[in-house]
């Protein structure tokens, strides 16, 4: 008997109390963590070393990228006219309006369009691939892959995470963009602030940093998207209820692991930006 089947029954025991409990979750979360990081090495690998079916990439990028694209402007551009009436609002009182533009422009490029692009990509493409995968792992189509010597990892998952953490910052500059203009017309075109000083405060207080930060840091979003997805794809079991399953599990980590994701980087970068970047 291994070490694990000697720890794990005792550990998920209910007789043993909350601290198996804990640690059995503790268990659960390494375990996952790793898998995913397997995942993730064994995907990269195969895209470096496998024969790579070109047609496939071009359908996940047409898929995870051009298809996505409208939804993740509309949003974007109702992201930004929503930060700039909070902005107005808040600032019109202290007569200072033309400071929502860098107010409105460092939350949209630095925050709120990676987070709200990365949730958009989540739900529409994310539950899109563990529904595509585990319908072809209960279906057996994956045993079929491997008979005929290709591998699922290769021929799957290695095209989506690319895709996925070469697009997602495309698709957060389009929103970026959008969100900032929109903001820019509903301001100066329908509230009159006046367009000269909104732009000279937006250039003087959102610098190169912010938009390399706010865009670079979607293709870790990427990552954590599309390796999680795959992975609950690849564990579907027990039919159609059990991808409807795995879906919603996919969704619900993938969207946590991208806030806690969120999170860290901006407490890395920000001390980065103040040890070496700031004047």
């Amino acid at each position: 008997m291994s070490d694990a089947s000697r720890i794990l029954p005792a550990v998920n025991d209910r007789r043993r109390g909350p601290l198996a409990w804990i640690g059995a979750g503790v268990l659960r979360f390494l375990t996952t963590v790793g898998e995913l990081a397997v995942l993730l090495r064994r995907s990269m690998s195969a895209l470096l070393h496998d024969r790579q079916h070109w047609a496939v990439h071009r359908e996940q990028w047409l898929r995870i990228g051009w298809e996505s694209l409208p939804v993740v402007m509309l949003t974007g551009g109702f992201v930004g006219m929503v930060i700039a009436v909070q902005a107005f609002a808040t600032l019109v009182r202290f007569n200072a309006e033309v400071m929502s533009g860098p107010m409105v422009n460092y939350a949209v490029i630095q925050q709120l369009s990676p987070t709200v692009t990365a949730l958009i990509v989540t739900a529409r493409v994310g539950s899109r691939l563990t529904a595509e995968i585990g319908t072809m792992k209960v279906s057996e189509q994956l045993d079929a892959l491997r008979v005929l010597g290709t591998s699922p990892i290769s021929y799957l998952v290695a095209p989506r995470v690319l895709a996925c953490i070469l697009l997602l910052p495309l698709l957060t500059a389009c929103s970026s963009l959008v969100g900032v203009v929109c903001a820019a017309l509903l301001l100066i075109g329908a509230w009159g602030v006046d367009g000269a000083a909104y732009w000279s405060q937006a250039s003087v207080f959102v610098s190169w940093w912010d938009i390399t930060v706010g865009s670079g840091k979607t293709a870790i979003f990427g990552a954590i998207i599309a390796v999680i997805c795959c992975r609950q794809g690849l564990l579907t079991t027990g039919g159609a209820s059990g991808v409807g399953a795995a879906c919603t599990r996919a969704v619900v980590q993938a969207s946590v692991s991208m806030f806690v994701a969120n999170f860290l980087i901006t407490l890395v970068t920000n001390r980065i930006y103040d040890d070496w970047f700031r004047p």
